[in-house]
């Protein structure tokens, strides 16, 4: 049963959603503040985080922050409904998506559960390598432990990261269209005005970047992203 920790201080709230998870298998742990929350977080084996911005103390920004400076661990953010600051900034900092409140819990359920089946999922081997692992230049990946390294330092990367670096990959040379990125690394359909996608690929970019590897992406406009080279 997948053990995931919310992590909002309205407890009203936070028992609604941990009642309505458990009765749908998951097994819940709470945290009212992103102090204890980020302890939790990187002390426990949590398949998932749910986590609110707005608290008291140290939000839900820098207790993310706290969690991705050691942790890849997938997180869904619960922003204030129709603020893209919220959205935007919780995306950069490297959540994995996100949902404005108010909500409804089916729709975090789906959310969280696209969250988890793209952490967990190991792809198959689709290369012509035997070993099934995907490389470019520098840059290798290998689908079936979900590492990725360059030259031989392993590059730390969140699961919806990891997803858009491999289909990218996959499809070198062409270019792969936002909803596509959005179907396979979110696991759902790109929504209006929705910058996910472009934010997810604006971290990874960074990432790459420290190894001289940003340029090997290609933004083509009003389509997608491509991944210049061949892989082999």
């Amino acid at each position: 049963m997948p053990h995931v920790l919310i992590v909002d201080d309205d407890t009203e709230l936070s028992d609604m959603l941990g009642d309505y998870l458990a009765a749908e298998g998951y097994v819940i742990e709470r945290a009212f503040d992103g102090e204890s929350g980020a302890v939790q977080a990187l002390n426990s084996d949590f398949d998932a985080v749910i986590l609110d911005v707005m608290m008291p103390g140290i939000d839900g920004f820098e207790t993310l922050r706290r969690i991705r400076a050691s942790s890849d661990i997938p997180v869904l953010m619960l922003t204030a409904k129709g603020d893209d600051i919220d959205r935007i900034v919780g995306l950069e900092i490297g959540a994995d998506d996100y949902l404005p409140k108010p909500f409804n819990p089916r729709e975090l359920l789906a959310r969280l559960r696209a969250v988890l089946r793209r952490s967990q999922s190991h792809g198959k081997n689709n290369t012509d390598h035997g070993d099934g692992i995907i490389r470019l230049g520098r840059l290798s990946l290998c689908p079936a432990t979900r590492r990725v390294q360059v030259d031989d330092t392993e590059l730390e990367l969140t699961s919806t990261e990891f997803n858009l670096l491999h289909s990218l990959l996959k499809q070198a040379g062409r270019v792969v269209s936002k909803e596509a990125l959005s179907q396979h690394a979110l696991g759902r359909s790109l929504e209006k005005y929705d910058r996910s996608i472009d934010m997810h690929m604006s971290n990874l970019r960074k990432k790459l970047q420290q190894y001289q590897l940003g340029d090997m992406f290609i933004t083509v406009r009003g389509q997608g992203y491509q991944i210049s080279g061949e892989v082999e």
